[in-house]
């Protein structure tokens, strides 16, 4: 297949915190070319974005004679299936941050028009990339570990009103979704990615420290089965004092015992295991966003799909959705 070596033009679609991430990066790759950005708020301009072409609604872009090959769609959550379903019958391509959408009816939609327009749709699993995370998910593809016993994974997070504050999305059900999409799909997405399909969902949901600024739970502990008759839990917060505690996975074994964490998966924090030998990552100096974007360029140069399936990225949705029905918030 012939392989097309001209920059991939892309439009940020959302310029809040992560958008100004995805823009960064793709300002720096040769492959790449920042060709719009789109979002209501004019205070989000940095000063050098004064040559990029700025718009304040996602049609006007679309109306304009900008050409462009990719919207990265980083607006708040509950509007990710519209402006993605938008920019895929406009002919683009879409780069989706987490969660794709907040109903896996929505994310079918999202698929379904790709379909019809021949368009691919890039789910933001940056996660994915981390040299550990790899290094364990082949480990664990290739049963090095034997049978596993038991999962844990820890999500111990701080957010308070510096981050919920007053007319902010973040906090509603409508445009969040909740801490399971807004916060941890990541690691949903982990879970299913290391381990397969999960069962036997059992949900408890609290909200310690958050009554006046969300409409959803800030805390949880959920348990479930492996596919191969293992046992998991997971425990979540975000109402940890002031700043993150941590993030890991705790995988217990037949033939080992693994620990990896970090906010982005990418520390082995240990490792007890028969025959097994630690993983080269000292020369590890890009983050997993920057990984993600240039393997998204490679693959539209190269006329190949998502490295991430639809059929993945609907599980984790639906992991999320099951997570979450039927369950009450307790009140604390």
């Amino acid at each position: 297949m012939k392989q097309n070596t001209l920059p991939i033009n892309f439009a940020v679609i959302g310029y809040g915190h992560i958008g100004k991430k995805h823009a960064d990066i793709l300002n720096n790759y040769p492959e790449s070319n920042l060709a719009a950005i789109v979002d209501p708020n004019t205070d989000q301009l940095l000063p050098d974005d004064s040559v990029i072409p700025f718009f304040s609604a996602l049609d006007d872009l679309l109306d304009s004679n900008i050409e462009f090959d990719v919207a990265v769609i980083a607006t708040p959550n509950g509007l990710h299936a519209e402006h993605a379903i938008k920019c895929l019958n406009r002919g683009k391509h879409v780069v989706i941050e987490k969660p794709v959408a907040l109903s896996t009816s929505d994310a079918e939609k999202i698929f379904e028009i790709a379909r019809l327009n021949k368009r691919e749709v890039f789910s933001v699993f940056q996660n994915r990339y981390a040299p550990v995370s790899i290094w364990l998910k082949d480990i664990l593809a290739k049963q090095k570990l034997g049978k596993i016993f038991m999962v844990q994974l820890n999500c111990f997070w701080n957010r308070d009103d510096r981050y919920y504050s007053a007319g902010s999305w973040h906090g509603s059900k409508e445009m969040d979704g909740g801490t399971l999409f807004t916060q941890f799909s990541h690691y949903i997405d982990a879970l299913y990615w290391f381990f397969g399909e999960i069962n036997e969902i059992k949900s408890e949901f609290f909200n310690f420290n958050h009554h006046t600024t969300t409409e959803f739970e800030d805390s949880g502990i959920v348990t479930f089965n492996l596919e191969n008759g293992g046992k998991g839990s997971f425990h979540f917060t975000t109402a940890v004092y002031d700043k993150n505690l941590e993030s890991n996975i705790t995988v217990i074994a037949e033939s080992g015992t693994i620990k990896i964490g970090g906010q982005y998966m990418d520390s082995l924090l240990e490792m007890h295991a028969e025959g097994l030998m630690k993983p080269e990552v000292k020369d590890y100096i890009t983050t997993n966003h920057q990984n993600f974007l240039y393997d998204v360029i490679l693959r539209l140069q190269q006329g190949k799909k998502s490295a991430v399936s639809q059929q993945e990225v609907l599980m984790v949705i639906d992991i999320i959705e099951r997570m979450y029905q039927p369950v009450a918030l307790s009140k604390v």
